[in-house]
């Protein structure tokens, strides 16, 4: 799945999910889409005698309900087409940087060429210090979102704030939970993006300066020389004989020595030979320096964004679309329960068939594993065949313990990560009063849910006597 289709897929999604009265796409809307794009998913399967995946599906089903929508809503359509504004970006900032690097050279004297030129040092210390944070960053990984800003990652990823007006408010509250959900799913791309182009606008940043001072000193004669207040001429050359290292070795350019150095003195007598084997010096060191390893991290960030713009990380095993996969009509999917010193009725039973239909479709079946006892662990429990997901089943009522309850979800967890925890309120329910124990309910869901938390799961709290009472279209 690539990056338009995952976007059009979470746009839809969120409108799904925040259109919970189907407003603003009815019964008729959604069974249309999902039909139509089973056929045309089916269609385009067999022309590549290839099977049905549930890309294609997604895929074809988001592009019908968003065409519906924007048909039906002109505003829709507007905030579709609205750009981001990384082509401006992309484009803008390095031939911006291009630009300013050919005129930071002439900060100084034109006519001639500083051996200790401050923008021409500036420019290489500061890429120096880049490197050795990215170098830090990799060993000692720093914030999410590193230097960019909440904001401007919104921004670069989502667009502008400000929404169409005239909007149904169920669809603007999509459209901002889908903002803030893409910003968050499409924060790797959007770095990536960004490191190319500062690496991009950087390097040609250096290129700019190395042009104008090639470009000016076919124009001009250059005097070559230095001064300083603090530094003598063996301080000097050992200064620039580091600097200028990586050139004279790599283009071997002729070196210079401590009488060289101190012969370039502007206090002394002005000479108007050497200046263009301190320019090239300048040149050849700001292109190994600068130029080329910039180019070689745009490169790579830019591989990174492509890689993921085409196989964009969407999380096709989230509730919502394992629902929407049983609507392909392929195998119904099957929950399994690992209940925890937990025995079910008949209709807490019931409603965990509910449950499972929620999270994987309306055909969806229960495989309801013994009840394991407490303190015990649930054993080797993934050798089942044709098992959608697993869950191990908690009571709310129960207080949550690590040598117990920790253990048994750590258990879980390492034999696959992705087992979810659900927690059913109905016995602490019926025991406070629903309304009555209501706050009690909630402290109690908090501390249940910091607890998984803690063991690297998620908890989702369901209540088997009355399952719609906690529905699951945003469960993770």
């Amino acid at each position: 799945m690539n990056e338009k289709v995952a976007r059009d897929v979470v746009l839809v999604r969120a409108i799904e999910t925040m259109d919970r009265n189907h407003e603003i796409l009815s019964d008729d809307d959604r069974l249309y889409a999902s039909r139509s794009a089973k056929e045309l998913a089916e269609w385009a399967a067999a022309d590549s005698k290839s099977a049905v995946t549930p890309d294609h599906f997604l895929q074809q089903r988001a592009e019908l309900i968003l065409k519906r929508l924007a048909e039906r809503m002109p505003p829709f359509r507007a905030f579709q087409e609205r750009g981001t504004g990384w082509t401006l970006l992309s484009a803008g900032l390095p031939l911006l940087a291009l630009i300013v690097g050919a005129g930071v050279d002439r900060i100084s004297d034109p006519h001639r060429v500083d051996l200790l030129s401050a923008p021409l040092l500036a420019i290489i210390g500061w890429n120096l210090v880049v490197y050795l944070v990215l170098l830090a960053w990799l060993l000692v990984p720093g914030s999410k979102s590193g230097w960019a800003s909440a904001g401007m990652l919104r921004r670069l990823a989502a667009g502008r704030a400000a929404l169409p007006r005239k909007l149904p408010s169920t669809l603007t509250a999509a459209l901002v939970e889908f903002m803030a959900e893409w910003t968050r799913l499409s924060a790797r791309l959007t770095h990536a993006r960004l490191a190319r182009t500062m690496h991009l606008a950087a390097a040609l940043f250096a290129a700019g300066a190395i042009v104008s001072l090639l470009a000016r000193g076919l124009l001009t004669q250059y005097v070559a020389g230095w001064e300083s207040t603090f530094l003598d001429a063996p301080q000097v050359h050992a200064v620039l004989a580091v600097l200028f290292a990586p050139a004279t070795w790599v283009f071997q350019l002729p070196g210079f020595s401590v009488a060289d150095i101190e012969a370039l003195r502007f206090s002394h007598a002005p000479s108007m030979t050497g200046g263009r084997r301190w320019v090239l010096l300048y040149a050849a060191t700001l292109m190994l320096l600068v130029v080329l390893p910039r180019l070689a991290l745009a490169a790579l960030a830019h591989w990174r964004a492509r890689r993921m713009a085409r196989h964009f990380p969407l999380d096709l095993d989230e509730p919502y679309f394992r629902r929407l996969r049983g609507k392909m009509g392929g195998p119904p999917g099957v929950l399994r329960v690992l209940p925890y010193s937990f025995t079910l009725d008949e209709a807490r039973d019931r409603g965990l068939a509910t449950v499972a239909a929620m999270l994987l479709g309306e055909q969806a079946s229960v495989m309801l594993r013994p009840s394991s006892a407490y303190g015990d662990d649930p054993g080797d429990v993934f050798g089942d065949a044709n098992v959608s997901l697993t869950a191990a089943l908690f009571n709310l009522a129960a207080t949550p313990e690590k040598e117990n309850h920790g253990a048994f979800i750590e258990h879980l967890v390492r034999q696959s990560p992705r087992t979810m925890v659900l927690i059913d309120e109905s016995s602490l329910a019926e025991r406070l009063g629903a309304q009555a124990g209501r706050s009690r309910i909630d402290e109690r869901i908090i501390l249940w849910q910091q607890f998984c938390a803690h063991h690297h799961a998620s908890a989702t709290v369901v209540n088997l006597l009355d399952p719609h009472a906690r529905p699951l279209e945003q469960a993770a």
